[in-house]
């Protein structure tokens, strides 16, 4: 059911060569690229005939419009069940007090008498914000991706999800609802690397329907399509990442039970058969409770066949076997995962030196799951090996600084000969006659 790899009795080797030793799902977004660039090449020119034309294509349904209508979002929000709403708005209110602490201030730095530098955060002016549609439905992303860009202060929010032919070519309802949940009125019906396109290009608008104006950034977890439209058209968007198949790691030992270990690997391949479920343990008692345990929990689960089983079997999960926990803590910074669960016997302190992870769920008491719909705490995360260099969501992911430099004559004068001297050692000197000029060509004396 899951494989085992033995990294006891010898030292661990440092860096890439550790990470090699690793399981990892094979995600290779370079051979998606020239899939997706005639796609995103017909968006830019066709507009949103071609994305209409793709919906058909790829989700069985051919619109009549891509925009979903208002009363199509609050009928969405009018039908949802009691349950699932107070759910939603229990996420939101939390995921709001943790990410309105993320909010940056104006901070004016005083470099010398007469002269400042004042960094300014300043949110992007538009974004589109990406909600897969495919296996499962995802209103926590929807969720996890507008609420940080509320409260960085976007103004222009606009959220596509796959049509779905169930639901008459539209969203799913519940994710519709949580749109209305949050404020959000301009949803598309789209999905796929065409969505991409559309955010980054734009639509025309017709006599029935206003376009979708091109955005500044797109973020949003999709398929391997999706990252590779994210991927082509990066400079002409911001994007967040080029997110990848889901992963959880779980650093445990023996005081950890194995029942919740269990059902903690198999949370994440219920997403995705590429979905990656890692324990890193010093116990072989425990790896072979976990081991027994997701035999008897598989057993009894939904979605065996086509997402559970093949993930936990695949290449990219596995049971890594280590000398102690200090070995431990370092196969699972090499790892660098999305989610990295920490069961062990101090698993605060152990947590406090983690260095790469996506976000770190301390002790039996916080699972992935919670971080996925209820912790406050943002669920669109690095994947992939990218939490060694990238973050997760966040409201800084929605914010520019952008450096505000005030200087008097006085003040430039103190350090005129300094810029006069870089640029000529630099061999640029128009850009110490652009200091000359102002003190008529002779540069001052520093005092």
């Amino acid at each position: 059911m899951i494989s085992r790899i033995d990294l006891r009795g010898e030292a661990l080797p440092e860096g890439s060569a550790l990470r090699d030793l690793l399981p990892r799902a094979e995600f290779d977004v370079e051979a998606a690229l020239e899939k997706v660039r005639p796609i995103c090449e017909d968006v830019r020119h066709h507009g949103a005939a071609a994305v209409i034309d793709y919906g058909e294509k790829f989700d069985g349904v051919r619109l009549e419009r891509l925009r979903v209508p208002a009363e199509a979002i609050a009928r969405a929000l009018d039908e949802l069940d009691p349950a699932v709403r107070a759910a939603l708005e229990e996420s939101i209110r939390r995921a709001r007090l943790v990410h309105r602490d993320q909010r940056r201030t104006t901070h004016t730095t005083q470099v010398v008498p007469g002269g400042t530098v004042t960094e300014k955060w300043i949110p992007v002016d538009r974004v589109g914000l990406y909600v897969p549609g495919g296996r499962a439905v995802y209103p926590s992303s929807v969720v996890m991706n507008v609420v940080p860009a509320q409260e960085a202060g976007v103004e222009g929010v606009a959220v596509s999800s796959p049509p779905q032919k169930e639901f008459g070519g539209l969203p799913h309802p519940t994710i519709l609802a949580a749109c209305a949940l949050l404020g959000v009125d301009e949803v598309y019906a789209a999905g796929g690397a065409q969505a991409i396109a559309m955010f980054a290009y734009g639509t025309a608008s017709t006599a029935d329907e206003p376009g979708c104006e091109p955005v500044n950034l797109v973020t949003g977890p999709g398929n391997i399509y999706v990252a590779a439209a994210k991927r082509l058209l990066k400079g002409r968007i911001g994007i967040d990442a080029e997110a990848g198949p889901t992963e959880i790691a779980v650093l445990a030992d023996s005081t950890a039970d194995p029942v919740h270990v269990a059902a903690d690997l198999i949370s994440q391949a219920e997403h995705d058969p590429m979905a990656a479920s890692v324990l890193v343990t010093d116990s072989p008692e425990l790896a072979e409770a976990v081991e027994a345990e997701l035999k008897a929990q598989v057993a009894v689960a939904r979605h065996v066949e086509d997402r559970i089983a093949p993930a936990l079997a695949g290449k990219q999960s596995a049971i890594v076997l280590v000398t102690d926990l200090e070995d431990g803590l370092k196969v699972v910074d090499a790892y660098g995962a999305e989610h990295l669960e920490i069961q062990t016997a101090d698993a605060a302190a152990l947590a406090d030196r983690v260095r790469n992870a996506g976000a770190v769920f301390v002790g039996p008491w916080a699972p992935v799951s919670l971080g996925d719909y209820c912790a406050g705490s943002n669920h669109v995360l690095p994947t992939g090996g990218c939490a060694c260099h990238s973050s997760g969501l966040s409201v800084q992911s929605f914010l520019r600084g952008v450096h505000i430099v005030d200087y008097t004559r006085d003040a430039l004068a103190d350090v005129a000969h300094h810029v006069v001297t870089l640029a000529e050692a630099e061999d640029l000197p128009a850009h110490g006659a652009a200091i000359k000029a102002r003190f008529g060509w002779k540069v001052p004396e520093s005092k």
